[in-house]
Order: structure tokens, then C-alpha cells, then sequence
């Protein structure tokens, strides 16, 4: 009797394609904490991977383009929906269709890198993910790395991966895990096909093996040391969270209201503290856009400021909008001291610190007259932004305290430059109150949680509206304040100064698997293509079964 070998299953049908890649694209918005739980369930994050493979797995590659475009808009248009709050379903579209051209070159690739029985065929997958986010994160406009799938691991195993090459490693894992699990699901549906048997039986073994290494890879993260002790000393700080008014208020009442509440927040803990019912903080920190006022322009707004800082009696981080340069405005970081006020402080790097990736149409308007042939909104943003050009590193009563302001917690390169440069500790400065009562704020805090133990560091995440955090450097948030709701979050946060794995290498791991990725895909066989000679003859053929007539 001639010995079976395994037939590569047939193409699903089109209408199974893409019921897989729907289902995949929700698997994926559903991993995410604020889709369908307030944590999120990370282990559909390994389901979508697994179904994309599977429903790219023997097509044509305009086939998996499409599939790789309807997984793409099933995942992104629920995930984005908070960019649609206040500006409407057109732009909310329109950045849903641009992430979703990255998914569908990833899926019109994917056919070549399974071909039949490729052992590599998980890595492939595994290193396609990477590459794909590798793209988002730096084009179009500087890139949107909203929705990698590390940012959906925050409460998951796999990041315990991200302390030893970021969160490419984390993607990288569940990719791996998901290629593994699409790869059992093949082996199951290939069938030994003896000569003159009409039937066979599933090959199990191998696809349990590659359901046992799916989990053992997902797990490995938790193997990865946390470390979470002092090498500093602490520090005790109190983050504000001032909230923005009721809504009904002029553009300009509002500013100052804003800024009034964190002041106010301030003094009331001073008092407080001189009534020894609270502890003296050792620093303050207050959150994007707290004072939208420019202080240098306004005195009003600066005795606000510098009355506050004199009360709680210790620096106070100050997220402000300053005017300039030019007909430019900046998002800055500002430290106010209790002795100095703000003098200085735009001068001084150690005191100052602008957003160096400010987000593109939400901050400034690249392309402008272009853009408002297809909407009028374009002119809401009547100055552009600064983009910074010097490190988040600020010196508060003696700590080295690692600045990144909103969108920038999503780039691995802005949080890690400032751990190189000597952070201890990371603050998130943040504003969402554009985005109500959306998933903005806890996808966000999943960001703050992985750079936590990417960096080795506590992160303070502090929002005007929430969600704000303290988080120590395993990825644990603590002391979680609720969305539009005013609150001061009080805690020590450890200092550190050892630098993760991850710290030290750099990008190198998401060049590495990008550049991997790249020769698999030169080296994939064009046998993956399949057409019309595929079906029950072609299998026939492979297994050396007699050809049906």
C-alpha cells in the first residue's frame, strides 16, 4: 500500500472568506479594553490573527486583498469610533479606510506565505503583523499606530514580551500564536488520502502539537521578569484631574473654567495638607491642555498658575498651550516652580518640553486646501501646531521625570528616547474630553500600561476628564479614576534607572522581524497562487490517489 501524505485543503468559498475575515476584524476590536468589556478579551486578539490566515489560506492574492479590506474596516471602524464624537461619520470614514489599507496588502500577501505545507508559514504571519504595523506607525502624515495588537495585551501574558523588544514583541507573539492556531486548524482539515480509500481521518496529531506551542507561546511572555523595586528612592505624587465644565459655556469661559478646576483641585489638596489630612506631595502634575491660556501672554492665567504652585509648595507640571512660534502654537509641558513661577521655564529644557508629534488633523491640517474640498471641518483647527525638537526629560524637585504628551504614547521611539536620556519615571499628559464617554481613554491607558513595562518605569497617566492612572512598572494600574468626574490621585511611584532589554535594543527586534518578513516573502513560492486547477483533481494529484474522471 503506498504511503498517505497529507492533501492541502481546497480555497473556502468567497462567501466564507469573507464571513472569516468579518469575523476576524470584530475578533480583534473585541480584544481591546472598552469594545465589549472594560478590559478587554486579549485572547481574540489570537483568534483574529488565526482567522485572517485561514481566510487568506490558498486564494488569490486580489481575493486575500479583499479579505485582508473587509477584516481591515471590520476591526477599525468599531475601534476609531471615538474619532467620530464631535466631527461626524465623514473623517471618522475616511482614518477608518486608511488603516485599512495596510490589513488589505497584509492579506493580499498572506496566500504566498502559506503555501502548502510550509513549516515557516506561522512565522510568515507572525512577521507580516510586524511589518504591517512597522507601516502604520510611520505613513501616512508620520504615522497612526492606533490599534496594534500589543495594545490590546495590557491585562494578557504576552506582555511580559514587551520588557524585551517593545511592543513589536508583543505583536510578534500574538501573531505567532495566531499563525500557530490557523496552522492546526490546516493540519486538521488536510486528510491522508491512500491509495483507493474513500475516506480519511484528521491528522490530530500535529494540530494538537501546534495548538500546545499557539499556548506556550502566548504564556512565555509571563516567564519575563517584572522587576518593580526602588533603585531610586520614591517619590509621592499627586496627579490632578480637574474636569472640564458643564457644557453650554463660551469657547473662552471654558479655557479659563478648565484651568480654574485644576488650580482649584491644587489649593484644596494644600489645604489638606496643612490640615495634615493629606500627604505633602513631592511633585504635582497636571494634564494636557490644563491651562489652553497661554500664561506668558496672560497674567491672569499665570497667577492662576504660579498661586497654586505657591500653595502646594513643590513643582508643578503644567500641560499649556503657548502662543508662537511664529503663527505656530505649541502643546508644551511646562514646570512651575513655587519660587520662580514660569519665569524661565520656556527657555530652559530641563523646565519645558513641546509635543513633538503633534496628530495630524487634530492638531495641524497637512494638505489643508486639499482637504477641505471634502469638508469644511479642516478650519477648525485654525493654527497648526509645533512639532518639538528636544527630548521629554524634565527635572521636577530633583527627579528626572520622562514627559510624553497624548498621541505620542502610541510611538515606541518617543517614550523610549526618554528612558534613554535618564527618565525615572514616565508621566502621560492627556486630554479627552473631545472624545466623551468613548473608548479613547482605556485604549489609551492600555498604551500607558505596555510602555510601563517596556520602560522598567512607573507611569502616571493624568487626563483632564480621564481615565488617569498610576501604574507601577509590571503594567498594574492603580488608583484608576473614572471618566468626567473631578479627582486627585495620590501615590509613590518607585524611581528606576536600569534600563530594560528593550530600552537597550531599540527598534532593532521590529527591524529585524520587518526584514525577516521581507525575505520570507522572496522566498515564498509562487505555488501558493492557486486557480482554476485547484479542487478535488489537483488533490488528487498531490497525494497520488487516482484522478477522479
Amino acid at each position: 500500500m503506498m504511503r498517505s501524505r497529507p492533501v492541502d485543503p481546497a480555497p473556502v468559498h468567497l462567501v466564507v472568506t469573507l464571513l472569516l475575515a468579518v469575523v476576524g476584524g470584530l475578533a480583534a476590536w473585541a480584544a481591546f479594553p472598552g469594545a465589549v468589556s472594560a478590559e478587554g478579551l486579549w485572547p481574540t486578539a489570537v483568534l483574529a490573527v488565526a482567522l485572517l490566515a485561514l481566510a487568506t489560506h490558498g486564494v488569490r492574492a486580489r481575493r486575500g486583498l479583499a479579505a485582508g479590506f473587509v477584516f481591515g474596516f471590520a476591526f477599525m471602524f468599531p475601534h476609531l469610533s471615538w474619532s467620530g464624537t464631535y466631527v461626524g461619520l465623514l473623517p471618522w470614514t475616511a482614518l477608518t479606510v486608511a488603516c485599512t489599507l495596510f490589513y488589505a496588502v497584509l492579506g493580499a500577501v498572506l496566500p504566498r506565505l502559506q503555501r502548502a505545507r510550509w513549516r515557516l508559514a506561522p512565522l510568515a504571519v507572525a512577521t507580516g503583523w510586524v511589518a504591517t504595523e512597522f507601516a502604520r506607525a510611520r505613513v501616512p502624515f508620520e504615522g497612526f499606530p492606533w490599534g496594534r495588537l500589543a495594545f490590546s495585551q495590557a491585562d494578557a501574558p504576552t506582555l511580559g514580551l514587551a520588557a524585551l523588544g517593545g511592543s513589536p514583541a508583543v505583536t510578534f507573539g500574538v501573531g505567532l500564536a495566531g499563525g500557530l492556531l490557523a496552522a492546526a486548524v490546516l493540519a486538521l482539515r488536510r486528510l491522508p488520502a491512500p491509495v483507493g480509500a474513500a475516506r480519511g481521518v484528521p491528522r490530530l496529531r500535529p494540530a494538537v502539537l501546534l495548538v500546545v506551542a499557539a499556548a506556550a507561546v502566548t504564556w512565555s511572555g509571563a516567564l519575563v521578569p517584572r522587576p518593580t523595586a526602588a533603585e531610586d528612592g520614591t517619590r509621592h505624587v499627586a496627579a490632578v484631574q480637574g474636569n472640564t465644565p458643564e457644557e453650554g459655556l463660551e469657547f473662552n469661559a471654558e479655557r479659563r473654567a478648565v484651568l480654574d478646576n485644576h488650580a482649584g483641585a491644587t489649593e484644596r489638596l494644600a489645604r489638606e495638607v496643612a490640615a495634615g489630612t493629606a500627604r505633602q506631595p513631592d511633585l504635582v502634575l497636571w494634564p494636557e491642555n490644563s491651562s489652553d491660556i497661554d500664561p506668558y501672554e496672560n497674567p491672569d492665567a499665570q497667577a492662576v498658575i504660579e498661586q497654586a504652585t505657591r500653595d502646594i509648595g513643590v513643582p508643578v507640571l503644567v500641560g499649556a498651550v503657548l502662543d508662537g512660534p511664529g503663527r505656530f502654537v505649541s502643546n508644551t509641558g511646562l514646570v512651575v516652580t513655587p519660587q520662580d513661577g514660569i519665569a524661565g521655564a520656556r527657555d530652559d529644557d530641563s523646565r519645558h518640553y513641546v509635543k513633538q508629534r503633534p496628530a495630524p488633523f487634530a492638531e495641524y491640517m497637512p494638505y489643508r486646501s486639499f482637504f477641505r474640498h471634502f469638508s469644511d471641518k479642516v478650519d477648525l483647527i485654525t493654527r497648526d501646531f509645533v512639532h518639538g525638537d528636544h527630548v521629554g526629560l524634565l527635572t521636577m524637585n530633583g527627579v528626572e521625570v520622562g514627559d510624553v504628551i497624548c498621541f505620542e504614547v502610541a510611538f515606541d521611539d518617543t517614550v523610549r528616547q526618554s528612558v534613554r536620556a535618564g527618565a525615572q519615571f514616565l508621566v502621560v499628559q492627556t486630554n479627552n474630553a473631545t472624545f466623551g464617554m468613548s473608548d479613547e481613554a482605556p485604549q489609551q491607558l492600555a498604551m500607558s500600561r505596555l510602555r510601563a513595562v517596556e520602560s522598567g518605569r512607573s507611569v502616571v497617566q493624568i487626563s483632564t476628564v480621564g481615565v488617569s492612572a498610576i501604574i507601577s512598572p509590571d503594567g498594574v494600574a492603580h488608583d484608576e479614576s473614572s471618566l468626567f468626574t473631578p479627582d486627585v490621585l495620590t501615590g509613590d511611584v518607585v524611581l528606576r534607572s536600569t534600563q530594560t532589554v528593550a530600552t537597550r535594543v531599540g527598534a532593532l527586534p521590529e527591524q529585524v522581524l520587518t526584514g525577516l518578513f521581507v525575505l520570507l516573502l522572496l522566498t515564498a513560492r509562487r505555488g501558493a497562487r492557486r486557480g482554476p486547477q485547484d479542487g478535488p483533481k489537483a488533490a488528487a494529484r498531490r497525494s497520488g490517489a487516482p484522478v477522479p474522471a
